[in-house]
């Protein structure tokens, strides 16, 4: 199986506020930017994907779209993620997509090979959830038809998604892909990202590079 990438994303102004202190205003909106490109980079490496869609009313993200060759949808009310969501969905059902994969701007670490692996299990009649490093949340989500589930993005998402799931008579699947694990919310979020990139830089180039002129504000992750 194919799939269309679903990309939504928040303005830049509004992005990260969870952060607080540890990345001023305009820092985190050019790291917004450079997450984006990676995840975009990373999705134009994928064998599997047909199609990606950004849906934002951020003027910068339509640039980014632009600048990576894909399509960009308006999101003029910018009223929440699963909103945005079916924005993407609508116009992958109106272009007979048969599954698509809905994923965060704010995974830089994707790996293009993960996610063509998770794509290649996927069939008709199944919803699969990626969840985050904490395992309550979700930052993939892949179905399959566009419309198995209505998407319900936030706190507690992956065990809300596989009982819509359960309760839509699609096959409720949890789909581990490591690399979209990580995703930037909190300060700790941060200093991991760091640590990773720090390590090896070219797993999110664009972003490795706002970080090293950002400074190490993050407080260090708990192990």
């Amino acid at each position: 199986m194919h799939a269309t990438a679903i990309v939504p994303i928040k303005r830049f102004g509004a992005a990260k506020s969870r952060l607080g202190d540890a990345v001023s205003v305009d820092a985190r909106r050019e790291l917004a930017g450079a997450m984006l490109a990676d995840v975009l980079a990373a999705l134009e490496r994928c064998d599997r994907m047909e199609r990606v869609i950004v849906v934002s009313g951020e003027p910068a993200a339509r640039g980014a779209a632009r600048a990576a060759a894909v399509e960009w949808l308006d999101d003029p009310d910018d009223s929440g993620h699963p909103e945005a969501a079916m924005i993407g969905v609508r116009s992958a059902l109106a272009a007979g997509d048969g599954c698509v994969a809905l994923l965060p701007g704010d995974c830089p670490l994707l790996r293009a090979d993960e996610l063509d692996g998770a794509i290649k299990s996927m069939h008709a009649g199944v919803a699969g959830v990626a969840p985050d490093r904490n395992g309550s949340g979700t930052n993939g989500l892949l179905l399959a038809p566009p419309d198995a589930i209505r998407p319900a993005f936030g706190p507690g998402s992956r065990k809300r998604h596989l009982e819509l799931a359960r309760r839509s008579g699609v096959e409720p699947r949890v789909v581990e892909i490591p690399s979209l694990a990580l995703d930037l919310d909190t300060p700790e979020d941060l200093a991991e990202l760091r640590r990773v990139l720090e390590e090896d830089p070219a797993q999110a180039p664009t972003t490795a590079a706002v970080l090293s002129g950002i400074g190490a504000a993050a407080p260090e992750t708990k192990r």
